[in-house]
Parts: structure tokens; C-alpha cells; sequence
């Protein structure tokens, strides 16, 4: 049905393209590159023998806007997805702008020397994009990407008004490692370390790193610690979910990790700008993300499962209603089906279905767009087929899963 180009070759582009692969009647052909050829031709090899699907590959720099021109160009794709780092979604999507080939990402963009995340950046393109008379699809992953569906579906199919939103994020699984990240270092250590921030009534309220913690009562896995953070997802909602009175979202973390990231940041292994050592400039971040074990090997020995959900209070039929809508996942059956681990599945799988919602034209429009843009049931129905089943438990609207 259509031809994608695969920009990234990381533990998220692992399973996308794996996926893709699964679904060779909409994804006729795939290829993957990234500025490590071997890294795409080694994922390659690996879907060769797994799925016996071809995929070609091709050596890129994601942060030079010719050079990924020229590749798109030579490749002639219907759709580019995106699965590089947030620092390179801007130079991405002009290129698909000049190229006049739709687009697709899985998080914001980041200024690779400001731990600041938003769309500001992303969203100016909205006119450019309807003038080369195509989308872009922002947050095609799971948060953002399946939490901004499950309140679309909430707030299309079971709600009249929906009032507040609480998004939950519990990894439950066990590397073995006294420390290590589940996706970019980088982006994983600066998003943890920045400031909480979340809306109510019109206003954006900010608070410091782990500031308010709760005990959240899992389903299917039980009671962690969880502590509110900033997501970007909120920042869309807030705009297009009407009738919403306040959003916050929480992650899970435990004490090892935080006591780690605590040291780490103690001694300046956090910063982002440069420092000099013996007449080198370093910037200690990306020293500890060289030293840090790679996310993309966790798979073989990460174990548990993961819960992200949305809490969502609201109306309906003049009456208050309450609905928790969640999906569950382990990592070593996410391993098993695409050699990586949970965290990079839940990422990747929705990626690959926003692809197939505009491939197929159920997703379309010419502009920039969010994921609760659009009707959220046929993306509801392919994550229970494509390996990301949700449940929904109905709530009084008094009750809550958190801990005193």
C-alpha cells in the first residue's frame, strides 16, 4: 500500500520496523536509516531472517536538512517517520516540507542545549505544512501518542464533558542494573530532572523534581511510589480537550534510581553545557549517556510489566463518571516478539499504527496535528490487534487507586 522511510535505528525504531514488517499489506516497503548504517543493516538482518521481509537501508545525518532532502528525494517515500532523537524533529520535518512527504514523530522537539520540552517550535510549522499540502502527526507514541487517544476516545465516545485528567505511568520491570535508563539517557535524565509542572483552571502551576509523590495502586501490579512530572502531552490536551479543569501526570520511580540520579546531579553529571578537561570540552551529560548501559540491550534481561493509563473524571448524561483506561505490558514477551524490551514497544507500536492511520487515510488533513486531532476509535482498535490491548474499569466517582 505504501512505502515508509524510517529515520532512527534505536530500540524504538527496532520495534517499529519490525512491526511495519508484520504489517507488509499496508507497509509494502520499508526503509530504515540512520547516521550508523550497520545499526539499520544489523535490524535488517534480524527482520530477514524473523519475518523474511526485506528492508532497505541507507546511512543519513538526521541534523542536515540537504542531506536528508537528498535521501528522501532518492527514496520517493509516502510518509517519513521520525524515530530519531526530539533534537532533530525540526531539520525532519523541513525536509518533509520541502520534499512535500507527510510526517510523523513519537515526542516534542528539544533544544539540545535547553531542557525545556513544547510545540511552540513544531506547531509554527502548521502553516507550512498546509502550504506543501500535507500532515504532520505529532506524538505518535504511547506518552505522548496512546494517552492523547484514550482521552480523545473518552472524550468523543464516553464522556458529554470530561473535567480532569490524571496520566500514570508505572514501568514495573527489573534491568538487574544498579542504574541505567529504559530510552535515551539524555532525553530520559533531563525530562526527570527539570521541574513538574501541571494546569488547573487556566493556569500552568510549576513545582521542583519530585516534589509531590503519591502511592498509586496499579492494576495488575500494584503499589508504587509515583511522582508528578511534566509531560508534553498535557500541553495539546489542555487546547483540545474541552470542559477540563485540571491535567497532571505522574511517574513512577524507584528509591535506587532517584538516590543515583540524586548523586549524579550532585556533582554536575547533569549538566548540559560544556565543561573542559585537560583542554577538552565535554559536556557531562552526554559522557554519562556513553557510560550508562545502552537501552536499546536492556531486552534480554528486563523483567515485569509496565501500566500506563489515564484517570478521567468527568459528565455524562448530567451524572459524574469515572473511567480508567489502561494498558499493561510485559517485557519479556516484548522482547520475544521484537528483541526489545517494553518501554521501546510501547513507543514503537503506535508509531507504526499512527503510520498505518494515515497510509491507510482513516488519519488525513494538511497541517500539523496532535494525536486527539482525530477520530480516536480506529487507533483504539488496532492497539488491541497490534500487541497493546487497553482496559477500561469503570470507577465510582468518589474512588481512587491512591494509597493513604
Amino acid at each position: 500500500m505504501g512505502k515508509v522511510l524510517i529515520v532512527g535505528a534505536g530500540g524504538v525504531s527496532r520495534v517499529v520496523t519490525n512491526k511495519c514488517a508484520m504489517n507488509k499489506e499496508v507497509f509494502s516497503e520499508i526503509v530504515l536509516a540512520s547516521r550508523t548504517k550497520s545499526k539499520c543493516d544489523l535490524i535488517a538482518s534480524e527482520i530477514k531472517k524473523s519475518l523474511h521481509v526485506d528492508i532497505k537501508t541507507a546511512q543519513v545525518d538526521a541534523d542536515n536538512v540537504p542531506e536528508l532532502v537528498k535521501l528522501i528525494e532518492k527514496v520517493k517515500p509516502d510518509l517519513v517517520l521520525n524515530i530519531a532523537l526530539p533534537y532533530q524533529d525540526l531539520t525532519i520535518m523541513d525536509a518533509c516540507v520541502q520534499t512535500k512527504v507527510p510526517y510523523l514523530d513519537t515526542a516534542n522537539y528539544e533544544h539540545p542545549d535547553t531542557a525545556k520540552f513544547e510545540y511552540k517550535e513544531q506547531w509554527a510549522k502548521n502553516e507550512d505544512f498546509k502550504k506543501a499540502g500535507i500532515m504532520a502527526l505529532l506524538g505518535s507514541g504511547f506518552d505522548p501518542g496512546v494517552t492523547n487517544v484514550f482521552c480523545a476516545y473518552a472524550d468523543q465516545y464516553l464522556f458529554d464533558e470530561i473535567n480532569y485528567i490524571d496520566i500514570l505511568d508505572c514501568n514495573a520491570g527489573d534491568h538487574g542494573y544498579p542504574f541505567a535508563t529504559n530510552f535515551n539517557p539524555e532525553i530520559n535524565l533531563r525530562e526527570v530532572s527539570s521541574n513538574g509542572r501541571y494546569w488547573q483552571e487556566g493556569l500552568w502551576y510549576e513545582t521542583q523534581p519530585m516534589e509531590y509523590m503519591m502511592k498509586w495502586d496499579y492494576p495488575e501490579i500494584g503499589v508504587k511510589d509515583s511522582y508528578l512530572l511534566y509531560h508534553e502531552e498535557m500541553e495539546s490536551l489542555v487546547q483540545n480537550i474541552k470542559g477540563l479543569k485540571r491535567i497532571r501526570f505522574f511517574m513512577t520511580f524507584g528509591q535506587s534510581y532517584l538516590t543515583h540520579m540524586k548523586c549524579l546531579e550532585n556533582v554536575g553529571m547533569l549538566r548540559i553545557d560544556e565543561v573542559e578537561v585537560n583542554g577538552v570540552k565535554v559536556v557531562p551529560m552526554e559522557l554519562l549517556a556513553k557510560l550508562l548501559p545502552d537501552p536499546a540491550s536492556l531486552g534480554p534481561r528486563t523483567v515485569g510489566q509496565t501500566n500506563i493509563g489515564c484517570v478521567i473524571t468527568g459528565i455524562k448524561d448530567g451524572k459524574a463518571k469515572k473511567v480508567y483506561i489502561y494498558n499493561t505490558c510485559d517485557h519479556q514477551e516484548c522482547y520475544k516478539e521484537t528483541g526489545a524490551q517494553a518501554v521501546s514497544y510501547t513507543t514503537g507500536v503506535p508509531a507504526m499504527i499512527g503510520a498505518k492511520m494515515i497510509l491507510e487515510k482513516k488519519w488525513s488533513g494538511k497541517g500539523v496535528f496532535n494525536m486527539e486531532n482525530f477520530d480516536a476509535k480506529p487507533f483504539m482498535d488496532e492497539l488491541n490487534v497490534q500487541g497493546l490491548p487497553w482496559k477500561i474499569i469503570e470507577m465510582n466517582p468518589d474512588e481512587t487507586y491512591e494509597v493513604k
